[in-house]
């Protein structure tokens, strides 16, 4: 069985990662140096052999893949299942604020406790992780052998790597997860495999990692 190779891009800058503000599921679109990085990542990526694009339907996620589908000359399919989490009472807070307004819901969801619900809307861990490998799986279903590509957002690439590491959702962070930086996996089957991650030699500054 020939393996699948997903091509991961977590998405360019925005003025709220610089701030350090959550975003969540609010709809925020690149800043100047998020386009850049995006133009970068679409021109390291033009000469790889990727068949087809995928991105988050937020603006930040479509920005960055318009950039990829100029340079690869594909046309981005949007799957909500690679949307960021939903932060619920903390979107559009620093994560600062986050703590000081409301430090017992903080400390859950800084202790990475699974089943933990972010109030107002928000998800858990384990729910998050059940969109993102439904979203992985389909993805590997409809494109068995093939290399593709997929922009999303930081919280989904945290649960691909540990979903691909098997490592637990509880562990703390121990990998970056930089703006438009660049990550290979694949599958065989349901065997993965990590071929790189966090890539940035494509960038002039090292993309920003403001998650906790």
């Amino acid at each position: 069985m020939e393996a699948t190779r997903i091509c991961l891009v977590r998405h360019g800058e925005t003025s709220w990662n610089a701030e350090k503000r959550i975003q969540g599921n609010i709809d925020i679109g690149l800043n100047e140096t998020g386009l850049a990085q995006a133009e970068a990542a679409a021109q390291w990526l033009s000469t790889r052999p990727i068949e087809a694009l995928y991105s988050s339907d937020l603006q930040r996620a479509r920005q960055t893949a318009q950039r990829l589908a100029g340079a690869l000359q594909l046309v981005p399919i949007l799957r909500p299942e690679f949307r960021e989490r939903r932060y619920g009472l903390f979107e559009g807070l620093t994560y600062e604020q986050s703590r000081t307004r409301y430090p017992d819901v903080y400390g859950l969801f800084e202790e990475r406790v699974p089943e933990f619900v972010i109030p107002y809307g928000g998800e858990s861990l384990q729910q998050l992780q059940l969109r993102v490998s439904a979203g992985l799986r389909r993805l590997v279903d409809e494109h068995p052998g093939q290399t593709i590509a997929v922009v999303t957002h930081g919280g989904v690439l945290d649960i691909v790597n540990r979903l691909v590491r098997g490592t637990s959702l509880r562990q703390p962070r121990d990998f970056l997860i930089p703006n438009a930086g660049i990550s290979w996996v694949s599958a065989t089957g349901d065997c993965w495999r990590m071929e790189a991650w966090g890539v940035t030699d494509h960038l002039t500054m090292v993309g920003l990692d403001e998650l906790p």
